[in-house]
């Protein structure tokens, strides 16, 4: 008898030991393709920290283009549904969903990457805890200021925007656009270049970071940036989301490995990935000739204006709901602010 509690408990120490040896899969899903900026510049550094600092015991699988399935607006859901364990998408993609984030997609609410990205920590923090509510956010972060490109026309002016189709990231940059005179095309990024090609749009409010992923370098030729001052003409917001129940089942230890590569520290990588990419597909643009316009701080008055009832719309809604539309959009402006070292 002795000796068979003495096999039992051996055999439930080894399950034991085994148990605890158990790799964790997390299945990373994203809209684009492999050789984006998210991927080679975030994700799969990402991907190799959190992997040595569990000593294999996470294992990180990474799938762009939607291999998992779905469609780019879904991620979210995926994520907090538990479909994947970890999803990276627009909150924009959603509309109407996310409003209090949607206040660093207002027109001239940009920067940098790494200016965007660290206000966004800060605004996070104090604001958009029930939007995130469902899931367990890893980072919270936006590329460089969104820039016009167009194929035929290039834009100078408010005038030259005419009657153009454009496509619009976000329903708060659908009325943007809407508003300075263009036709707004609300789509995914990675339905932009064909339906540029097929004349569905004239041109696209994205950064130039995602250029060479979407190979669309050769298609406009036509770039209209809006001064270093104010960043660009829109951003996005991006959001980095963990399925909670596969944190929350994660021992201590590996929960630390992956709040050790959350938030700032993992914010402080995007901002200079999408920086850095944003710098290399503009001057291949230089190099191969298009034309580049550059509107200066001092001459935006006209797109502002004719843009600010968008703003005063969003501080409304966010008023209506129990917010304090003015004060969220003040302290957005100064983090920025804050950010840019002014």
């Amino acid at each position: 008898m002795k000796r068979i509690t003495l096999l039992v408990t051996a055999a439930a120490a080894c399950l034991g030991t085994a148990a605890a040896a158990q790799e964790v899969t997390l299945r990373v899903h994203h809209f684009l393709s492999a050789d984006a900026p998210i991927q080679t510049g975030v994700l799969e550094p990402w991907e190799k920290m959190v992997e040595e600092q569990s000593d294999g015991r996470i294992d990180v699988q990474i799938y762009p283009s939607m291999q998992l399935g779905g469609k780019p607006p879904q991620l979210f859901d995926q994520a907090r549904d538990g479909v994947v364990d970890v999803a990276w998408t627009l909150l924009g993609y959603t509309p109407g969903r996310f409003p209090v984030s949607e206040v660093f997609e207002l027109p001239f609410m940009s920067g940098t990457a790494q200016e965007t990205t660290a206000a966004l920590q800060e605004y996070q923090a104090k604001y958009m805890g029930d939007e995130l509510a469902d899931v367990h956010p890893l980072l919270i972060h936006a590329p460089a200021g969104y820039k016009l490109h167009t194929k035929d026309t290039a834009v100078a002016s408010l005038d030259d925007l005419g009657d153009l189709k454009v496509r619009a990231p976000s329903r708060t940059m659908t009325d943007g656009l809407n508003a300075l005179g263009a036709t707004a095309v609300g789509m995914p990024v990675p339905e932009v270049p064909q339906a540029l090609t097929t004349g569905v749009i004239d041109g696209a409010v994205i950064p130039w970071e995602v250029f060479g992923s979407l190979r669309i370098e050769d298609v406009t030729q036509n770039h209209t940036e809006f001064g270093a001052e104010n960043g660009g003409l829109s951003t996005a917001v991006m959001a980095l989301v963990m399925n909670q129940s596969t944190y929350d089942a994660l021992p201590d230890d590996l929960k630390k490995v992956i709040d050790d590569n959350s938030g700032a520290a993992l914010a402080t990588l995007a901002g200079t990935a999408f920086d850095e990419a944003e710098k290399a597909e503009r001057q291949k643009a230089v190099d191969a000739g298009n034309t580049i316009t550059v509107i200066p701080e001092g001459n935006l008055g006209e797109w502002q204006e004719a843009s600010q009832p968008i703003i005063d719309a969003w501080v409304k809604t966010m008023t209506d709901a129990g917010h304090d539309g003015q004060a969220m959009l003040d302290d957005a402006r100064a983090m920025l602010k804050k950010a840019r070292g002014q």
